[in-house]
């Protein structure tokens, strides 16, 4: 793909609402070895599918549920819903989840979101984008851990 035709692609994401169309987007992308296509179609989607207001701690948290989401669907190629996490937001809420999260062990999806160049949908970047409503605690160990990845906080922000 000519880099015009690249540039066009994404200005079509940057515009495009549709769930549908991006998923179609992306998929014709890994056809066509376009990476930084599909990325972003991926990115798009996910910033779509919140019901949530953007820039809430909310939309944050779904945001990064549906990309961790789909990206265990593209490497099992099968739906894979996060339950345990679906069922302890319903039961605890977002905050305490992604609390609870940061401060435990690495999770697998922490290391899947960096491993696919997501680290800005991580819970930890969450808490630190956030980090008004978390402890010291969590935000200095969102901070570690995403340290500890290769990332600084202020380039998880945005």
């Amino acid at each position: 793909m000519a880099d015009d035709l690249v540039e066009r692609a994404l200005a079509r994401i940057a515009q495009c609402n549709e769930p549908k169309d991006l998923r179609q987007i992306a998929a014709n992308a890994i056809k066509q070895g376009q990476h930084k296509v599909r990325h972003a179609a991926e990115l798009r989607l996910y910033g779509i599918l919140p019901a949530a207001k953007p820039g809430t701690l909310e939309y944050d948290v779904w945001r990064s549920i549906y990309a961790l989401e789909g990206a265990l669907k593209a490497e099992r190629n099968k739906t894979t819903l996060l339950a345990r996490t679906r069922q302890k937001i319903a039961r605890d809420g977002e905050h305490k989840t992604v609390a609870d999260l940061v401060s435990g062990k690495v999770s697998d999806g922490f290391r899947m979101l960096v491993d696919r160049n997501m680290p800005e949908l991580t819970f930890e970047a969450v808490a630190l984008r956030h980090a008004q409503d978390f402890d010291d605690d969590v935000i200095q160990g969102a901070e570690a851990r995403l340290g500890a990845a290769g990332f600084r906080a202020d380039q998880l922000l945005g």
